[in-house]
């Protein structure tokens, strides 16, 4: 019996390609050959991905950038892809396609379509994106990551929550030393694109703290690249010790190590978070199609794990009211820390392997 293979489809951002990495190292595991269907700006994120992962960039677009012209172009650009990815497909059948969502998915799942491969999709916010939302009813299972998550009329969804990468894993439940007189650490997280706000608001915050709490402060802060000197020169002359950085490639570690976290509500982040068991400050992006980052921190924060501060009410002198709240009351902060293990699922990567395997023994319904 030949290999079975895997074809996993995911646009340009961690929080699509950090649960496919999860699920391409739980298929590996099982015996499965897997191959990363994704473009230019998603192999960016493919450098954790294990590296029996064969990696293929296909050509797809989005409406969201760009001019006219480019616009234009995306319907031409992204038939070049299903074109492409089909005639792959012809030559090498996968056993079934798993969509994570964004611009690049189209090609494989459209093409997966077309030749009635079994097909499936995975949505990690509590509101489907674009793609998603437009192959919701072209595919042969549902996985949500978020739950509940709204659905399309007629379509049922599978509540496996959002695999978390090994390197995750390996920190589940890590040890929490809750905030004291000794050295703390927070770590600040925008989503693996940075995020303005929280390098606007969150320096000065911290530089509000007393300064009993704040000489024991220690700052790990992904800020934008084009951020980054203006946050790191804050945060030297207000004598913060703090790491600044466009992304980190140790999330894991920095977050275990962590006694809080202040964090956009992308669903891999609140998913980190909620595996490793942290107390977290999460400012949704106001702008995510469908509100998707409120439905995303909703879990943690009615589980008392975190606090959510809306865009429209992160002010300098707010975050640092909820920021000392935490580091202030030591308990309190144990008790979000095993409050965020209470919603978490480390079992998300098995179970949509599972409902990959159980796709591929049943076949296609359309």
């Amino acid at each position: 019996m030949s290999t079975p293979l895997l074809i996993i489809a995911a646009g340009g951002t961690g929080g699509h390609m950090f649960p496919a990495q999860a699920l391409a190292e739980v298929m590996l595991r099982r015996g499965w050959r897997v191959r990363l269907s994704t473009d230019a700006r998603g192999a960016r994120y493919t450098g954790g991905f294990p590296e029996e992962v064969e990696i293929v960039e296909v050509s797809s677009a989005t409406f969201a950038r760009g001019g006219l012209a480019a616009k234009a172009l995306v319907p031409l650009r992204i038939g070049a892809g299903i074109l492409g990815a089909t005639w792959r497909m012809m030559r090498d059948k996968p056993s079934v396609v798993v969509g994570f969502g964004g611009y690049p998915s189209i090609p494989a799942l459209g093409a997966a379509t077309l030749l009635r491969v079994p097909r499936m999709i995975h949505e990690q916010n509590g509101v489907l994106g674009r793609v998603n939302e437009l192959f919701s009813k072209r595919v042969d299972a549902v996985a949500c990551g978020t739950w509940p998550t709204t659905l399309p009329e007629g379509v049922e969804g599978v509540h496996t929550g959002n695999p978390v990468r090994a390197s995750v894993l390996e920190r589940a439940g890590a040890g929490y030393i809750p905030p004291g007189d000794y050295p703390m650490q927070l770590l600040v997280m925008g989503g693996s694109q940075g995020a303005r706000i929280l390098s606007d608001v969150v320096p000065p915050a911290i530089a509000g703290l007393p300064m009993e709490m704040l000489r024991n402060v220690r700052v790990s802060h992904q800020a934008r690249a084009e951020d980054h000197d203006r946050v790191a020169g804050y945060y030297a002359e207000q004598g913060i010790d703090a790491d600044v950085q466009p992304f980190f490639d140790d999330v894991p570690r920095r977050m275990s190590e962590a006694q809080l976290v202040i964090s956009r509500a992308g669903a891999s982040s609140v998913a980190d978070i909620s595996v490793i068991g942290r107390p977290s400050i999460l400012i949704p992006f106001a702008a995510a199609t469908g509100d998707h980052q409120t439905a995303n921190a909703r879990g943690l924060v009615d589980a008392g794990a975190a606090i959510m501060v809306p865009e429209s009410a992160a002010s300098t002198e707010s975050m640092t009211e909820q920021i000392k709240s935490v580091l202030d009351n030591p308990a309190g902060a144990l008790q979000m820390a095993l409050a965020a293990l209470s919603v978490g699922k480390p079992e998300a990567a098995e179970n949509l392997a599972a409902m990959v395997e159980d796709l591929a023994h049943k076949g296609t319904k359309s």
